[in-house]
């Protein structure tokens, strides 16, 4: 009994925090479209029906993911007029080549779907249905590649997410100075996303000099204060703070008795907050 009333509760609370999210996307959105007619409307066409096909991601402790078969691409096979389903999305930028794809995969749990056609050029999007403490979530995970060309899809990939990851290789300072740029452009367009700052490749990283793995280190941590943004380490091939970012996400979007531990160690994988 007060494990259904517990249950009950909880996806009260969920429901009543997609609400309040909706109406702030709603009026931000209403005040770009009396700034920008043309754009926005067209976007906003286009994002309701991406958002019933939108959401990505993990969970808190208290998270159950279901097997592969309820995994699904974004190819409009789930029910999301499911009243238990709680559909969100979330977005990730950064440079070309920094492992956004093997990142997501990595999460995600098996091979993307060879329906390119389906998706436009420059944008890739994944799904993912779990389950929290009764409820399920559905996380649709827009990646936009980074190619220059690609760009004009910020604003799409950007509009209605929950949190954005700005992602960057560990190994190059030069996509790291680049996520400023994608901040940028991405609050255009989404003032009230939770902002992740991801340095991806510490594999590779760790096998760099101390000295420049501090230089990098301190870098980063600047930038995530700057935008005050968390900061993960993370590796796809090894499977380091990939999960654990998904799940902080959930912690913070549903206010889940779960936290992270700070880690500031240099040649360890840095969480920072």
């Amino acid at each position: 009994m007060n494990s259904q009333m517990a249950k009950n509760s909880f996806r009260r609370r969920v429901r009543r925090r997609v609400l309040l999210l909706r109406r702030c996307f709603c009026c931000f959105c209403d005040r770009l479209l009396m700034r920008c007619p043309r754009k926005p409307i067209r976007y906003r066409v286009l994002s309701r029906a991406a958002a019933s096909a939108d959401d990505s991601s993990a969970a808190s402790s208290n998270l159950t993911t279901p097997p592969p078969s309820s995994v699904c691409r974004h190819s409009g096979r789930q029910d999301h007029k499911d009243s238990d389903l709680v559909p969100l999305k979330i977005s990730l930028l950064g440079d070309p080549q920094i492992g956004k794809t093997s990142f997501l995969a990595k999460y995600i749990g098996d091979e993307k779907d060879e329906e390119k056609d389906n998706q436009e050029k420059g944008l890739n999007l994944m799904d993912k249905t779990f389950v929290v403490e009764g409820a399920r979530i559905f996380y649709s995970i827009w990646e936009v590649d980074g190619a220059e060309k690609s760009q004009n899809h910020i604003p799409l990939a950007c509009r209605d997410s929950v949190a954005i990851l700005f992602m960057f290789d560990l190994t190059s300072r030069c996509t790291l100075n680049n996520v400023l740029n994608w901040y940028q452009e991405a609050r255009k367009w989404n003032q009230t996303a939770i902002p992740i700052l991801i340095g991806t490749k510490f594999d590779d990283f760790i096998q760099l000099p101390i000295d420049l793995q501090w230089t990098i280190a301190s870098q980063a941590r600047a930038y995530a204060k700057a935008l005050n943004a968390t900061l993960f380490f993370s590796s796809a091939t090894y499977n380091i703070n990939v999960n654990k970012i998904f799940k902080f996400v959930t912690a913070k979007l549903f206010d889940l008795p779960w936290t992270i531990e700070r880690n500031l160690t240099i040649g360890e994988p840095i969480i920072d907050f």
